[in-house]
């Protein structure tokens, strides 16, 4: 024996703890679906049906379990209330399902609902249940008097119950792969619910005259409940952390109970009701914070594919853009080589003497805005090449102070055509080093270009240094505009140019330094700039290895 309220014996209360125990699995299978996806519109109506049918439950084990007559029929008013809205929800559940977005038609929200709530409030008055018949020795009501609509709830409560069936065969039957097999399982459910409500609340009361399972309506509902939760989940892929918790908090809730049952007095049982409320409150909230958890890492997952998806599009986008670069460019060369040949053979008197001394200044200028475009062009070609690894490198050995020199030579009159002093300094003897000899005159012819066009007046100096064995550095030096600190990161990104750039050159692309960097990348070394600050000068350096090899 056990102590309770009295005394109890724990097989008198298996009936109050199979309740409790199917009701509690139903709120926290309804809390559960619909805090996993509160979006969803099927999620709600399993909720909706969810707590109506935890408050059916609880009403209809009491009403068989008072033995106050007034308060027992007052019971079943509600109970037959509950069952109305349990009924239409039921309805209402296939109705929607399986559906994630839904808007309810107007003659459902302008007709049925209303219709609903007022044939369920018809059932609170006598119109349904008119009065107590007769009642037993223990105070319990064995019959009541029927009033006028009671065949207004029976006809209600028994369409919506035989519609929703209809909605579930009717889809089941259209509904093809994940969703066919999702209705399937709610059928299954459903039919052992049924199965087991016919049993206990029809055939054994009627037949047998025991009516003693009518109170245990929970449990018969359980299956359809646990069917219906688990065909949902399926819609999503359920996280295993959510199951566990629900699972622990179902469990501790059980535990609860059973305290609440076996209390010894009115005092422990208020506490023990308060503690079991509190479990289940706080696992519910618990649960939906797991929830938002997983739907915050599911929104992460899907705007990471998202953004594997965009960089997949752009790189795709960039390889094009650099074979138009490459197509382009290469469609340009020709003419822009014919443009440049025939001014410069005017220029030179190889087709006659030019007279006029207009004519002669638009040649000379056609001939330099097509060397400029020679030198974009040829940009354009190596930025394409580069980024679509086209670049091709011949590593020989050669004597860099001999290239420098012959590359500042070449750029001389270009300097004093700008009224600047250019000048090369480097230690005494050779500097042999191991490279490719074209690209790394490319390299000086940018840098010397570049500081020639961004100094307006003052000197233009090339040094080279040998600073290791096994390491060489160049520096173009010159005196002129300067570059903020906060620009000389960028200057060899591609398109990238100091700020105040094009006030002293319109014509810079940005692409001349990028090349410059990637070139010395490619020999394994580096490039970079260095600066006081604006209006102070500037000094690009450029560190390459003596030796580099296809392999190295």
């Amino acid at each position: 024996m056990i102590q309770g309220i009295g005394t109890i014996d724990i097989f008198s209360n298996l009936d109050l703890l199979s309740v409790a125990i199917a009701v509690a699995a139903i709120g926290v299978l309804g809390f559960t679906v619909y805090y996993s996806n509160k979006k969803s519109a099927t999620a709600l109506a399993f909720f909706l049906f969810s707590i109506i049918t935890i408050a059916w439950s609880i009403a209809n084990y009491f009403q068989y379990n008072i033995s106050d007559p007034e308060f027992s029929f007052r019971l079943t008013k509600i109970v037959i209330y509950l069952a109305t809205w349990h009924a239409f929800l039921f309805f209402h559940l296939f109705y929607v399902f399986p559906k994630e977005h839904f808007a309810l038609p107007n003659i459902y929200k302008r007709v049925l609902i209303p219709f609903v709530a007022i044939a369920s409030l018809v059932t609170l008055t006598p119109l349904v249940f008119e009065s107590i018949g007769a009642i037993g020795q223990d105070g319990h009501i064995t019959k009541i008097i029927n009033g006028p609509a009671i065949a207004l709830f029976g006809t209600t409560v028994l369409s919506f119950i035989l519609t929703g069936l209809y909605l579930l065969i009717q889809k089941m039957r259209s509904a093809t792969g994940t969703e066919k097999h999702q209705l399937r399982i709610i059928l299954i459910g459903t039919l052992l619910t049924f199965i087991l409500l016919i049993i206990f609340n029809f055939i054994l009361p009627v037949f047998f005259n025991n009516s003693d399972y009518i109170p245990l309506g929970a449990v018969f509902l359980l299956p359809f409940v646990m069917f219906t939760a688990y065909a949902i989940f399926r819609q999503r892929l359920f996280d295993i952390k959510v199951l566990g918790t629900s699972f622990l908090i179902f469990v501790l809730a059980i535990a609860v109970l059973l305290e609440v049952i076996f209390s010894d007095s009115n005092s422990v049982l208020i506490f023990r009701i308060s503690t079991f409320l509190l479990v289940l409150t706080v696992g519910i909230l618990l649960i939906r914070g797991i929830l938002r958890e997983i739907e915050t890492r599911e929104k992460m997952e899907r705007l990471a594919k998202d953004l594997a998806r965009a960089n997949a599009r752009l790189r795709e986008l960039d390889q094009q853009k650099s074979e138009f670069l490459s197509i382009a460019s290469h469609q340009l060369r020709s003419p822009l080589t014919a443009i440049k040949g025939y001014s410069s053979m005017l220029l030179e008197g190889s087709f006659g003497e030019i007279t006029s001394k207009k004519i002669s200044e638009a040649i000379d200028r056609i001939f330099e805005s097509s060397q400029r475009l020679v030198v974009i062009v040829n940009d354009l070609l190596n930025v394409s090449r580069i980024e679509q690894g086209r670049m091709k490198y011949d590593f020989i050995e050669f004597d860099l102070k001999k290239t420098i020199a012959d590359t500042v030579l070449d750029m001389q009159p270009i300097a004093e055509h700008r009224g600047l002093a250019l000048s090369f300094a480097a230690p005494a003897g050779d500097m042999n080093i191991t490279a490719d000899a074209g690209k790394i005159t490319q390299i000086i012819s940018n840098l010397i270009d570049n500081a020639i066009k961004y100094t307006p007046h003052g000197s233009v100096s090339v040094i080279l240094e040998k600073k290791k064995a096994d390491t060489v550095l160049i520096a173009v030096k010159d005196t002129g505009i300067g570059i903020p600190a906060v620009e000389q990161e960028k200057l060899f990104q591609k398109f990238s140019r100091a700020k105040d750039a094009a006030k002293t050159n319109t014509s810079g692309t940005g692409l001349g330094l990028y090349v410059v960097a990637q070139i010395a990348l490619a020999h394994h070394g580096r490039a970079w700039a260095e600066s006081e600050g604006e209006g102070r000068g500037s000094v690009f350096y450029v560190e390459l290895p003596t030796h580099v090899t296809k392999e190295t």
